[in-house]
């Protein structure tokens, strides 16, 4: 509750959104946070709620010559319980529904923290573990979370549900847990897995990873092959019905945690019962690794023969320009690779972490766990016995299953997150919560001077005491460094001021007729739809291959095209408006070659992309430019009807009219 009202009360200084009106309000939410507001606000206005659904799955009123399922499209459940609750709760004449939106939300967050905060008491048997954990979680919640920046984002409402699976699955993976406490960790681990599905079009990835660590902790493991067997189950489960309550959506059925899963359960089938600790054993395992990961590339490969999908083309050729398999000059592939959240983590992003002393204590305890757990697979092949309860005194940290798993999960996101950044909005908060575990673990310590051999103090009282000392001198120090801190972005008013973007949507809604319908980049393209409720043509959606190329075309008004190429691009879209941006149109980027305007540029030949390119030369000057200067034959075309000082307003003329 603490964490939330904090979000609250920092949402409030940074926005002043107690004293905005409501169309100052909206243009907070900006890019694609917009259009998932908006569908909010629809389902708010509709008659009823079977009315409201239905307009969003028979969709026309949004993109321009296409109607759509924005239900399946944009993973709208969010939108879809909190309309519901707002009305049926009777918030509506107690709570404006911004702030009922944002309340969840921030809710939502809570819980977050909180299942980061029993992960690790789970783990290390203390609360001062959790504590830790939240205190680094919100030092670092500019690599913890993309909350500040986009409340309605598809991760918050999801994130915080995979938190509360992976806390049910740490306690399910407990050597030591009761009938009772297993059978609510499973229940719990099931409805939040189920969620978490629903909530986010990429939670099946996430899940992927997740049943790769529990395959590889299946093969290193002690005894815990029934466990895992049932976790497969939930899965499977998941995925069946989620594909049915997301109308069929083919891209469950496609995807690789459906195809792993399977060959996990079929391996499981032929798998034959061969005494453990023997030779013959050993090489059933490699033999069913082996089985697994040919029957899960044969199974992907064959449903995706059967099952007709579109999902996800764009991801894997991007995939291949990010990894240099490939060479591209395509506008859209250029452009998501200069997107900050898709490149490799700066210099800075380190720097942060280690300021917060979370990174150092990461790599401590990411080692001392690793190592032990080498220690028990190396012990396991060469036969020797494990106990069936490992005690304090015995150092062997990596005998514990739930240790086991979370070393491999977090070293998968990792990996993942040192490729792209936008990943560590994943991977950071369970980095918190494994250091801030480690810690706090006597464990931890004594696996340590297991390996020091050290005899000048007895190690578990030593053990006891750094447990209890450490992380006492961390919080001590982060809260003298980082404290005040808070409270000053807490005391502080910042602003937000944006009145050419006011004055534009107020243009909008008292002047062009409702039919209108309007172009322009995607991301004020849905800041028009939240707004004013007018048709655009482009959206700042980037898992649809159609938008993706609307959106391509839609930005050629940035390049060095003649006005009749522009003309006939946009009627083909049944566009009555254009748009232009100052921002955009004079952007001065910084990094090179990563401007709209260059990777249209490079995308039309107009300049040098690769050595042995030659040079080519527009005859036309820049579209955004020329359109401003009012001459023939960009006015025969485009009539200026409004302007300020970030904004360019040209209605597209039907009737064309050629003046000298």
């Amino acid at each position: 509750m603490m964490y939330a009202l904090y979000l609250s009360a920092y949402h409030e200084r940074k926005f002043w959104f107690s004293n905005r009106q409501e169309l100052e309000r909206e243009i907070t939410f900006q890019g694609d946070s917009a259009i998932y507001y908006s569908y909010y606000k629809d389902m708010l206005k509709a008659p009823s709620f079977e009315r409201g659904v239905y307009e969003l799955t028979h969709n026309n009123k949004t993109v321009s010559l296409r109607t759509i399922n924005a239900v399946q499209q944009m993973s709208l459940y969010p939108e879809l319980i909190a309309s519901v609750l707002y009305q049926v709760t009777g918030s509506n004449e107690i709570i404006e529904p911004v702030y009922f939106y944002i309340g969840i939300v921030f809710g939502l967050q809570g819980i977050y923290v909180t299942a980061l905060f029993v992960t690790s008491w789970l783990m290390s048997g203390t609360w001062l573990a959790g504590m830790l954990t939240v205190a680094w979680f919100i030092i670092n919640r500019v690599d913890t979370t993309r909350i500040e920046y986009s409340i309605p984002l598809r991760e918050n409402w999801a994130l915080p549900y995979f938190a509360c699976q992976v806390a049910a699955l740490t306690g399910y993976l407990k050597s030591n847990i009761n009938t009772y406490g297993e059978r609510f960790c499973y229940l719990l681990m099931s409805a939040s897995t189920y969620t978490f599905m629903m909530m986010w079009e990429y939670s099946h990835y996430l899940l992927f990873l997740q049943a790769i660590s529990l395959f590889l902790l299946d093969i290193f493991s002690l005894e815990q092959s029934d466990k895992i067997y049932e976790i497969y189950k939930i899965y499977v489960f998941s995925l069946s019905l989620g594909y049915l309550l997301q109308f069929e959506n083919p891209a469950l059925l496609v995807s690789p945690l459906l195809s792993l899963v399977a060959a996990l359960m079929l391996a499981k089938c032929l798998q034959l019962n061969v005494k453990k600790g023997t030779f013959l054993a050993k090489i059933m395992k490699v033999i069913n690794f082996y089985l697994v990961c040919t029957l899960t590339v044969t199974l992907n490969i064959i449903m995706k023969m059967f099952v007709p999908h579109k999902e996800n083309g764009h991801m894997l050729k991007f995939l291949e320009v990010k990894f240099g398999l490939n060479m591209t000059k395509n506008f859209t592939m250029n452009w998501l690779l200069c997107q900050e959240s898709l490149q490799a983590p700066s210099q800075d992003f380190f720097l942060r972490l280690t300021q917060s002393s979370l990174l150092p204590f990461y790599i401590l305890v990411l080692i001392i766990c690793f190592l032990s757990m080498l220690q028990v697979i190396f012990r396991r092949i060469s036969g020797k016995s494990l106990k069936e309860t490992v005690t304090l005194e015995d150092g062997r940290i990596g005998e514990r299953p739930e240790i086991i798993y979370h070393v491999i999960h977090t070293i998968l996101l990792g990996s993942l997150a040192m490729i792209i950044e936008g990943l560590k909005y994943i991977w950071i908060p369970y980095v918190c919560m494994l250091a801030a575990f480690g810690v706090c673990s006597p464990e931890l310590w004594m696996t340590l001077f297991k390996w020091l051999r050290l005899r000048t103090v007895h190690p578990v009282l030593l053990a006891l005491i750094l447990s209890m000392a450490v992380p006492t001198i961390i919080g001590l120090s982060l809260w003298k460094e980082f404290f005040p801190r808070l409270m000053t972005e807490l005391t502080e008013l910042q602003e937000f001021y944006d009145p050419d973007t006011v004055e534009l949507m107020t243009w909008i809604k008292r002047q062009a007729p409702v039919a209108a319908v309007f172009a322009g980049s995607p991301q004020l393209m849905g800041a028009i739809k939240l707004c004013t409720g007018w048709m655009v043509t482009s959206l700042p959606l980037y898992n649809d291959d159609d938008l993706l190329k609307r959106n391509e075309n839609i930005y050629q008004i940035y390049s060095k095209r003649s006005a009749e190429d522009i003309y006939k691009i946009l009627t083909s879209y049944k566009a009555n408006y254009l748009i232009i941006e100052d921002a955009i149109c004079n952007e001065v980027g910084t990094m090179r070659g990563c401007r709209v305007k260059d990777l249209l540029d490079i995308a039309n030949g107009h300049v040098v992309c690769e050595e042995g390119d030659k040079l080519t030369y527009s005859k036309y000057g820049r579209f955004c430019h020329e359109v401003k200067i009012n001459y023939s034959p960009y006015v025969n075309y485009f009539t200026r009807v409004y302007w300020n000082r970030s904004y360019f307003v040209y209605k597209i003329n039907t009737v064309i009219s050629f003046q000298s």
